[in-house]
């Protein structure tokens, strides 16, 4: 683990938790900091690698998390959510609600604990990873333990 000054919101609740997890850094320089560039960076396969979405809902927002090369199917994930519509969160608007920025938006620590769900083919990984709250930062960790440090339910959420 990196000295406690280095670690992000995600880490701190995760160490709080007891929940173990793998510190993956990579160097956003080159601006290429979307799903699948981070994948190659951390030379990790593209299936275990999970982008948080951030949506929002007459009800407030939800939190989605997927796998990087998926696309979040709206109606599937207000069905999941149990709302009628639920519409992508302006990214301008992301980080007043979340303490997050995109790129870094991890679904651990965010300012407040949205309903989360997480895609259903999680469940067959021994391990998944999430952005650690800080671009060039991500978190391996076992997808059971990140439902059930952010609450969430596995649902089928892709198109």
């Amino acid at each position: 683990m990196s000295a406690n000054k280095n670690k992000t919101n995600a880490m701190r609740i995760l160490d709080k938790e007891q929940i173990h997890y793998q510190i993956h850094e990579y160097d956003p320089e080159d601006g290429q900091i979307h799903g699948n560039a981070v994948a190659a960076k951390i030379n990790k396969p593209a299936e275990m690698v999970h982008k948080t979405l951030v949506t929002q809902g007459k009800q407030g927002l939800h939190i989605f998390v997927i796998p990087v090369g998926a696309e979040l199917d709206l109606k599937q994930a207000a069905r999941a959510a149990g709302k009628k519509k639920l519409e992508m969160l302006p990214v301008k608007e992301l980080q007043k609600w979340t303490g997050y920025i995109r790129g870094g938006c991890s679904p651990v620590g965010m300012k407040k604990l949205y309903p989360t769900f997480i895609d259903h083919r999680a469940t067959q990984l021994d391990q998944i990873i999430v952005s650690a709250g800080r671009i060039g930062t991500q978190i391996e960790l076992h997808p059971q333990e990140l439902a059930q440090v952010v609450q969430a339910k596995f649902e089928q959420l892709c198109i």
